[in-house]
């Protein structure tokens, strides 16, 4: 499982956990995020994040 990180305020969004507050379930892939998505903490969209090494 993988990470990735907006690089607008630093949150991170990890595969294994998902966020089952907004409907994404955990183990859900960054590549099945849908691209309209955005940040929850400062409503950066999905190309503002990087995948990262934790």
């Amino acid at each position: 499982m993988r990470s990735y990180m907006c690089v607008i305020c630093g949150y991170v969004y990890n595969e294994e956990d998902g966020l089952p507050e907004e409907g994404i379930l955990p183990g859900t892939r960054w590549e099945d995020i849908p691209p309209n998505w955005s940040c929850p903490e400062c409503g950066a969209r999905k190309e503002d994040f990087e995948q990262i090494e934790i």
